[in-house]
This record gives structure tokens, sequence and C-alpha cells, in this order.
């Protein structure tokens, strides 16, 4: 029996060259720095425009300091060396809280950044639409007499049920 002859191999660096030149990492790469300093301006606008405001409606400066002291902790905060009165000092001497400010913070960040990325590709949509570009027509579907979900009308077999269907009289 003759074995197959493995291709040969280039050198990594050929490899490797051939790899960080495509299109897609060059693009990732561009979304990845992008992305980094895009959540630097958006950590800016919920710390210091949203929850500030915020923080002046509950009767609080700090909206980041909000937390809730959890059951148990009393022999650790009779150790405390100095007063605890926020929450840095409370972490500071290891006591568990429930930091539901920093947990709120975080969920405005995820919806403004959720919000930004949809206006984004709504608007990249748009453009594609505007500059020619047409979207993918849809599929016109038919349901499959065996087991009833939709399938293309040009398909001769489900996809889910695997029978052959009959073809579409036109």
């Amino acid at each position: 029996m003759s074995e197959a002859v493995p291709p040969p191999k280039k050198p990594i660096w050929q490899e490797f060259r051939e790899f960080s030149i495509k299109g897609n990492v060059i693009d990732l790469t561009v979304g990845v720095i992008i992305g980094a300093a895009f959540t630097k301006i958006v950590n800016s606008i919920v710390e210091d425009l949203v929850m500030p405001p915020l923080g002046v409606i509950l009767g609080r400066v700090d909206f980041t300091n909000l937390y809730i002291l959890l059951p148990g902790q009393e022999a650790k905060i009779a150790k405390a060396p100095a007063p605890l009165n926020s929450l840095a000092d409370y972490k500071a001497a290891g006591i568990a809280t429930f930091n539901y400010g920093q947990f709120l913070s975080n969920v405005v960040q995820f919806v403004i950044i959720a919000f930004c990325v949809f206006l984004m590709v709504r608007t990249i949509n748009r453009l594609r639409i505007h500059f020619g570009e047409q979207p993918p027509t849809p599929v016109k579907k038919r349901p499959c007499p065996f087991c009833l979900t939709e399938i293309p009308e040009e398909a001769s077999r489900c996809a889910y049920c695997t029978s052959e269907v009959p073809a579409v009289s036109t």
C-alpha cells in the first residue's frame, strides 16, 4: 500500500503573513480598536453624564456607591480598623456587599452601546441600499405536505422531514 504524501509545509512566517493580511483579520483588528475607543466614550457618557443626574434624583451623590450590606458581616465590621462610610471602605475591609449601583451603571452602559450599534447597522444598511446594493430577495415558501413546515417553493425534498415533495406547478 502506498501512503499518502502530505503537502509540503510552508514556513510559519509565510503562513502568518498570509493570515494577517486577509481582509477579515484587518477588519476585525480595526473593529476591536474602534470598539475599545468607543467603550471609553460610552463609559464617560454613563459615568459623567447619565449617572450623576440619576444619583441626584435618588438623593445620593455617587450612583456607583449604592450597595446593600449583606447579613452576617457583623464580626468583620467590628474588627474593621477605621469607620466604614463608603463602598470602598467595606471592600478594603473584606466585607461582603451587594453592589447594585455598579450593576445598574453597567446595564445603562450596555443599553447605550446596544442602541449605538443598532443605529450604526441601520445606517450602514440604508447606505448600502442608497448606493445600489440590493437587499436579498425573500425566498417564496410553501408548506411541506407531510410535516407542514415551510420550505422553499423550488425544493424537491423537505429539509425537516426529508420527504420528497411534489414540484409546484407554474
